[in-house]
């Protein structure tokens, strides 16, 4: 059976599951559309939180980022797991013994303000659909490889996917099937990881094999990765960070943005009780770990996997690294993974020198500049997307037929779960906070279900546009949405629930600072509304104020935030007494009754 054959077969599989869920566990009412009827189990609701979490940023590019740039990427890692910590113990329970269905539900009865609604509403779906063109890029990247089609038609398929079982099943459904798809994405994961770490290090646990022996060189794995992209001119894998701001505020970024997403906010509603918000959190992190503690071991493994494959005689040096480094592979010599993921447009070659080798090396480096020269190399000439590298992985490492088609089916089940959960949370800002709670209070069950629907079709358009143009890898436009979440909503969630003080003028005008602010910088960098040649400045740290990237100002866009909502708060008049009273109720979560529609 061909390799196209198998694929097809993983992915097809996969999908008449999710779909057959869906079918099964079709929404009948608003509340199974929005909170799957408020009785899912904590087990099950974790697992289904893991899976909305660990999106194609997760799956596919957080290990090929820390792939290529070590040390100094691992703050994806630590911003995001250190989040979810924050949202389990600060944020879920409260908000769980509030009551509502969604996010802007809480800010706009918090806040008694519709205006409050209004404005958490548009950062709501500003954040979901910057989050959502990452999962489309990943899901992109997937489908072009395995299924052998260009990333544009990758990126369509994956839109009329989701569309299908997250329209149809709304929340219900898509817990089902993201318990599913969980199972199948940790599978598809960790198998794969397994054989790789038994091959380089003889150790089948990859966290483990990671600190191990390289088998064929006698050395420690990261000592020899070192080795390798050393002698080719990058920094060492496990370098050190130059800009020590920059990684706090990114790092920062990423933990209070995950605790203010609410696609994985609204998962908390779906259980019975208080308890049971505090239990899925807990199970949850289990089940995110179970990946997280995996992916710096996949990563460090596939980018010597990739150095090796371009300079097969690094494999087993212990010391004459530029010796060996000085043949690389003839482009009519590599392997048929290159070839395939050529096809894709994601590896491209460009033979710079006219001499039929493919030199792999950092160009930019000033040490490296006259060893190239003495060689003859006149340029790096080969561009690897870093998205590619997990999904490669496998094939890198001449792993049977069936981990390739599984890892296909992990890598577009991480993509689809995510996408499902920020297309229903946007579908629920617009259906139920802007056209039930605010234009129209008196729509009908099946008119506010049929509004809900439209508004995701509406959105899955929208992120398919702009997935096709995306402003970078998966997990870098990601990390955008994670700065909007942070400058817009963590802040505003922690002061509704903390601060008795804290009015609704205080917290829409801190809202709109935070996102304003924050926008403003990122547009600054990236083009406006993401378009292509409509930055101010290029996106080069010498352009950044005082060195702070555009993926990291969502920690400033939050303090800016939280200093203007304090001090509006301060000049004006209190709350009312009565929510005053609430916001006391709602900080000791010993019950709670069913999520209500208001």
């Amino acid at each position: 059976m061909s390799q196209f054959a198998i694929n097809l077969l993983f992915v097809g599989a996969s999908f008449a599951l999710y779909i057959g869920i869906a079918i099964w566990a079709r929404a009948g009412s608003t509340k199974d559309f929005y909170v799957a009827g408020g009785g899912v189990h904590p087990v099950t609701n974790g697992m289904a939180t893991a899976a909305d979490w660990m999106s194609a940023a997760s799956f596919i590019s957080m290990a090929g980022l820390i792939a290529s740039g070590g040390y100094a990427n691992s703050t994806f890692l630590m911003g995001w797991t250190g989040g979810f910590v924050i949202l389990a113990m600060l944020l879920a329970p409260y908000l769980r013994k509030f009551g509502k269905f969604t996010v802007p539900d809480f800010i706009g009865e918090r806040f008694y303000s519709r205006t409050a609604r209004v404005v958490a509403v548009a950062c709501l779906i500003i954040a979901s659909v910057t989050y959502v063109i990452g999962q489309m890029t990943g899901a992109g990247v997937a489908f072009s490889r395995f299924l052998e089609v260009p990333s544009t038609w990758g990126i369509w398929i994956a839109a009329v996917t989701v569309f299908f079982y997250a329209v149809l099943g709304g929340m219900k459904g898509i817990t089902y099937t993201q318990v599913a798809q969980y199972v199948v994405l940790i599978v598809a994961y960790t198998i794969p990881a397994v054989f790789i770490a038994m091959q380089l290090t003889g150790n089948p646990i990859p966290m483990f094999g990671m600190f191990s022996t390289h088998t064929e060189s006698g050395v420690p794995l990261l000592q020899k990765l070192d080795d390798v992209v050393n002698a080719l001119g990058f920094q060492d894998y496990t370098a050190d960070v130059d800009n020590k701001l920059n990684m706090v505020l990114f790092t920062l970024s990423l933990m209070i943005g995950t605790a203010g997403l609410p696609h994985v906010i609204i998962r908390f509603f779906t259980v019975p009780k208080v308890a049971d918000a505090r239990w899925s959190a807990g199970w949850a992190l289990v089940f995110i770990a179970l990946l997280y503690l995996t992916a710096p071991a996949v990563a460090s493994m596939a980018r010597l996997n990739l150095m090796t494959t371009v300079y097969p005689e690094m494999t087993g040096q212990v010391e004459d690294y530029e010796a060996s480094a000085a043949e690389p592979i003839l482009y009519a010599d590599r392997p048929a993974w290159f070839q395939t993921w050529e096809d894709t447009g994601l590896i491209v070659y460009n033979d710079v020198n006219d001499d039929g080798r493919i030199q792999f090396y950092n160009d930019t480096s000033e040490g490296f500049a006259g060893t190239a020269e003495e060689r003859g190399w006149a340029g790096n000439e080969l561009t690897v997307n870093n998205d590619i590298l997990v999904l490669a992985n496998p094939e890198i490492a001449n792993l049977p037929g069936w981990v390739v088609g599984l890892i296909a089916a992990g890598g577009i089940a991480a993509a689809l779960s995510t996408a499902a959960g920020l297309l229903l949370a946007i579908s629920s800002a617009i259906s139920h906070d802007l056209i039930k709670n605010t234009i129209n209070p008196n729509i009908s069950e099946k008119k506010e279900m049929l509004a809900a629907r439209i508004s995701m079709g509406g959105a899955i358009l929208l992120a398919t546009y702009l997935g096709l143009n995306p402003p970078g890898f998966a997990a870098q436009t990601v990390a955008l949405a994670f700065g909007i979440a942070a400058a817009s909503l963590f802040p505003v969630l922690m002061m509704g629930i903390f601060s008795t003080r804290m009015n609704s003028a205080g917290a829409i005008c801190g809202m709109l600072a935070g996102l304003i602010s924050t926008l403003l910088y990122i547009f600054t960098y990236l083009g406006w509304f993401f378009i292509p040649g409509t930055n101010m400045l290029a996106n080069t740290p010498d352009n950044w104020f005082i060195g702070i990237s555009p993926l990291s100002f969502g920690a400033v866009g939050a303090m800016i935030n939280f200093i203007v909502a304090f001090a509006v708060s301060r000049v004006t008049a209190p709350p009312p007494l009565a929510i005053q009273e609430l916001v006391e109720s709602v900080r000791y979560p010993k019950g709670a009754g069913a999520a209500i529609d208001h």
